[in-house]
């Protein structure tokens, strides 16, 4: 293990969170699952930071990375859509807009060929939001939450999840598109 393994490493670990988290929240232990989400979430920032800083990027970390900010928001989302915190229609579009960019990103690999994982700023911006929605909802369950807020990021998730994955079908089917066309010899 070396220094650039690091930020593999702390998304190893926030996968590692996902399973306490879920199960916080299901033993209704709401001041557990706030202290675990947030370094969750505060781990998502370092390892970017400390990948960007210090150029310890990687392709397995530009894999890691995503994957475990989706595994940790689609398990905390279903849950608490489970436990009625957040409603059915925002947990579902959220989890089809992964599925849409999971399916559209294999459909690359195997019509295209390999690509790297970029994400988008609307992607991070939506990730920020999806996590900052977490974290209240959990803090409606110790805490009273201005019912304004919580309604304003319900509808700023569903903004940035329906944009985010316009972008993604936007630039990945461009970018297919423009390799088909340079194989036809056009």
């Amino acid at each position: 293990m070396t220094r650039a393994d690091i930020p593999n490493i702390i998304s190893i670990l926030r996968i590692g969170l996902v399973w306490p988290v879920v199960a916080s929240l299901l033993a209704g232990k709401y001041e557990i699952t706030l202290v675990l989400y947030t370094i969750a979430g505060i781990s998502d920032g370092l390892d970017g930071f400390i990948a960007k800083h210090y150029h310890y990027t990687s392709r397995l970390g530009s894999i890691l990375d995503p994957l475990a900010d989706k595994v940790l928001l689609v398990c905390t989302f279903v849950t608490l859509c489970w436990l009625g915190l957040v409603p059915v229609w925002l947990t579902a579009l959220i989890i089809a807009r992964d599925v849409l960019i999971l399916a559209g990103a294999i459909a690359f690999y195997f019509l295209i060929g390999r690509f790297e994982m970029a994400p988008s700023w609307i992607s991070k911006t939506n990730t920020f939001f999806q996590l900052a929605l977490g974290l209240v909802m959990v803090i409606t369950q110790v805490a009273p939450v201005s019912e304004t807020l919580i309604f304003a990021l319900l509808m700023v998730v569903m903004v940035t999840t329906v944009a985010s994955g316009v972008h993604y079908v936007w630039v990945w089917g461009h970018r297919a598109f423009m390799v088909h066309e340079r194989r036809r010899g056009h």
